[in-house]
């Protein structure tokens, strides 16, 4: 188990040492610029993000002007559509009502032209029995 020990805590100063040898060999490759050419790098990269961000802003907005004007002249479309049949269901209901109402004045005149007929014929039948009646009681 000893063996074991030693040899983890060499590995991790062996990977350690190693790791610290090729940070710095990175550091040095990678060394910063001087702060003036710094500066100067990070200022022109603000100007052309702020540039960027400036068209990515403008693009976004006339592109939701656009979706705007598509929106609101289908909604028009769609509004001017729903009139339209509106004003057709209309009519077609007030023609339907007026088709029933049509309808039923015939057959309510039907029935009343029945309705007089019945009575008519009642009235020639007691008419008629209230004659033969006088006749038998005249006899």
């Amino acid at each position: 188990m000893a063996d074991s020990n030693n040899s983890d805590i060499g590995s991790f100063l062996a990977g350690f040492i190693v790791g610290g040898l090729v940070g710095a060999a990175v550091a040095l490759v990678l060394a910063p610029q001087s702060g003036e050419e710094t500066r100067t790098q990070l200022r022109q990269q603000g100007l052309e993000l702020r540039e960027r961000g400036y068209a990515a802003f403008e693009d976004a907005r006339t592109r939701a002007e656009e979706t705007t004007a598509t929106v609101r002249s289908r909604a028009e479309e769609l509004a001017s559509q729903a009139k339209v049949r509106a004003e057709e269901m209309k009519a077609t209901g007030k023609s339907q009502v007026e088709d029933f109402r049509v309808s039923g004045q015939e057959k309510l005149e039907q029935a009343q032209s029945k309705l007089q007929s019945a009575v008519s014929n009642i009235q020639k039948k007691l008419k008629s029995n209230g004659e033969s009646a006088d006749a038998e009681s005249g006899a």
